[in-house]
């Protein structure tokens, strides 16, 4: 999880890309989405090939082909080869991440699990962040380029510690592989996913946005109608969502991870074009949110073995949410910082809560053999819930923000006025060209984003208390603390 880690902040290098490329800014943001889209258009269907061939093989073999994509990318001479290159880490990535969490659920054994998967989901979850400070840091001390070191640098070593240490395990089938599923399953997430990252750009309503979204929706129907005539032999039986298990674990993760990027896109123009940071103090500024969530992540199993799983979720949601009604309430442009802190740290305590138990009740409902296919779910889910929330949030970001300004432009000059509607940063940017309007034009363009990050942040809010009520009532069962007492009722007559 630490290799794929260390290329999720490569957003920082896309001024540099541009340049050194002469590309265009949609293509450079092609190589960015790229390589998620391609990373969960194949998280299904590998993981359930690594089920099927050899957990251990698969691993080795995903380690391989994002290792190389890496040496591509960091030697790329064009944009083409370029977007190549991601496509392959994208490939590479989808072979790795169900496969590391599967080898988790099926060697560990049960007492110690828990705990096995609090620390992939901490790393998963704070991770993103960790990844966009190391990738800041070596744009600010080197080159763009170097971005790709230290992923290929750790691909070596985790290929020396799984030939050493990861245990092979596999599915003994007697279902021929679900092919037309696994198809199937790739166009419904292209779709979708492709809807969420170019929804925002190209607009909502234009006719390829449409189209995908037509595409995604009839393909996803399609995917389920299947798996339900596969019955048995499917490549998800979507028959367990009916458990509560299966369907809270996933509800849980696709809110929380969409509210944690949506919290990304917004906190990173407040500290950039409010508060006049620099990139990497700027993600700096968020490690203590993802300590927090690390932290939790790895108590929150003892946490669940006391209060029972559902009761921990519900918490971790509740603190999640009330870190965003803080957020809403004291964010303030003069303030600075200080004004948010609060907020983000009930955040990452939250969001560490609710995800473990959340990975465990998916994990959890999928036989042993079905490891690979219940951690692609996993990561499907999350980069669902990531795109979703970077769509939504960020949309009702921009909404408020030139709703707010609109009341604050009299006086500027009609063009720069038209510029700074676009959004903070094009408004801080042609400040300069307005002379004795410049200073009003910032202080206009900070507070409206101010009004923006309230109108989103209450939006988190709204959605928080709705996955709270749900998992309060539908939430995985707390099972937990009553196996605790039969296994301590059972003591003495062991003795």
């Amino acid at each position: 999880m630490a290799v794929i880690a260390s290329v999720s902040g490569l957003n920082v290098a896309q001024t540099h890309m541009a340049v050194e490329f002469g590309a265009s800014q949609n293509t450079i943001l092609w190589i960015i989405n790229i390589y998620t889209l391609a990373l969960a258009a194949l998280l299904l269907p590998l993981g359930a090939i690594g089920d099927r061939l050899g957990r251990k093989p698969m691993l080795i073999a995903g380690l391989g082909v994002f290792g190389v994509a890496g040496v591509a990318a960091g030697l790329a001479p064009t944009a083409e080869v370029m977007l190549a290159a991601r496509v392959a880490g994208g490939i590479g990535a989808a072979m790795i991440m169900p496969i590391t969490l599967a080898v988790i659920t099926s060697t560990f054994p049960e007492e110690k699990r828990g705990t096995a998967i609090g620390v992939w989901t901490g790393v998963a979850g704070g991770g993103g962040i960790l990844g966009m400070f190391l990738s800041a840091l070596l744009v600010d001390v080197a080159d763009w380029r170097s971005l790709f070191v230290l992923p290929v640098v750790l691909i070596i070593v985790a290929l020396a510690m799984t030939m050493k240490s990861v245990p092979n395990s596999r599915e003994r089938s007697g279902h021929g592989f679900d092919t037309i599923g696994a198809l199937v399953s790739t166009v419904a997430v292209v779709g979708l996913i492709f809807v969420l990252q170019e929804g925002p750009e190209r607009g909502w309503t234009a006719p390829v946005t449409l189209i995908s979204l037509a595409v995604g929706l009839i393909a996803a129907l399609g995917f389920v109608a299947w798996q339900l005539h596969r019955r048995d032999a499917s490549l998800l039986d979507v028959r367990l969502f009916r458990e509560r298990g299966l369907a809270g674990g996933s509800i849980t993760l696709l809110v929380v991870f969409g509210v944690q990027a949506g919290i990304a896109v917004v906190l990173f123009p407040f500290f950039q074009a409010v508060l006049g940071w620099s990139g990497l103090l700027s993600t700096l500024a968020q490690m203590p949110m993802a300590v927090m969530m690390m932290t939790t992540s790895g108590l929150a199993p003892k946490l669940a073995a006391r209060i029972g799983s559902r009761s921990t979720m519900a918490a971790g949601i509740a603190l999640a949410g009330v870190g965003l009604a803080l957020m809403a309430l004291f964010v303030s442009a003069d303030g600075g910082y200080l004004t948010i802190l609060p907020g983000m740290l009930a955040m990452g305590i939250g969001m560490g809560l609710s995800m473990t138990p959340s990975t465990e009740a998916i994990t959890g409902s999928l036989s042993r053999e079905k490891q690979g296919v219940a951690s692609a779910l996993n990561d499907v889910t999350r980069e669902f819930g990531t795109a979703l929330g970077v769509a939504l949030l960020g949309a009702l970001l921009s909404a408020g923000y030139r709703s707010a300004i609109d009341d604050r432009l009299h006086g500027i000059p009609p063009e720069a006025a038209n510029t700074a509607r676009e959004g903070i940063a094009n408004a801080v940017e042609v400040a300069g060209s307005t002379g004795s309007h410049a200073q009003n034009l910032v202080h206009a363009a900070q507070q409206s984003f101010v009004d923006g990050w309230q109108q989103a942040m209450w939006a988190g809010v709204a959605v928080m208390g709705a996955l709270f009520v749900y998992i309060a009532l539908r939430g995985p069962k707390n099972s937990v603390p009553a196996m605790a007492d039969d296994a301590e009722a059972t003591e003495p007559v062991a003795a």
